[in-house]
Parts: C-alpha cells; structure tokens; sequence
C-alpha cells in the first residue's frame, strides 16, 4: 500500500504532547514509564482542531492517553515488539474516544522505563 501526498492517511500536521510520567502495572515491583507522544493528524475535510495545552481536546487526548499507558506493565513494553503495540493501542484508543480526531500516526519522541 503507497502513501503519497493524496491519501487519506497522509500526516498532514502534528500536535505535540507535553510528556508523561505514569506508575506501570507491575505487580512485584514499581515501575515507571515517562514517555513524550507526538500525533500525526491526517485531513479532515473541514478545519483543523484547536488543540493548545489547557484546551478540552487536549484534555480528552491526554486523559485516553493515560488510561491506556497505566495498564501497561514494564515486560511488554521493554519486549521487541513491546513500543509497536503500545503505539497500536494508543492509536486505537484515541480513535475510539475521539472519533472526529483524524489520528493516523503515533510518535515516541522519548521513552524510558524505570524498575
């Protein structure tokens, strides 16, 4: 499948996420992960989203963001293939929750696990 400057899944703009730093779900230990996220927006056919820190989009993004990172546990997501599915759920989970948010990419712009 070729992505060219016409598809509809082109990243057209990317919105940026200040860091987080959440507890993981490890159950024998304390882990940590501080992660900074970039989103790559696609078109929608009508005017961008406003989405300025302190904004209500930006809130719902990060409040889905968090729900999905405080499941993780620190195994998966140090596996070879841990941060691909980690991206896959984010992308899935902000597409479900805001729907009229055209998120085609999720970026790792930093990534450290604490054990």
């Amino acid at each position: 499948m070729s992505t060219d400057a016409t598809s509809p899944d082109t990243v057209k703009s990317l919105v940026h996420l200040e860091s987080f730093v959440v507890n993981l779900a490890d159950r024998d230990q304390s882990a940590f992960l501080k992660v900074g996220i970039d989103l790559g927006i696609g078109e929608t056919g009508k005017k961008q989203p406003m989405i300025d820190k302190g904004s209500l989009l930006s809130s719902k993004i990060r409040d889905v963001i968090l729900s999905v990172l405080t499941t993780c546990q620190s195994t998966d997501l140090l596996a070879p293939d841990g941060k691909a599915k980690l991206k896959q759920r984010l992308l899935e989970a902000i597409r479900e929750q805001i729907p009229d948010l055209p998120v085609r990419e999720v970026y790792f712009t930093e990534f450290l696990v604490q054990r």
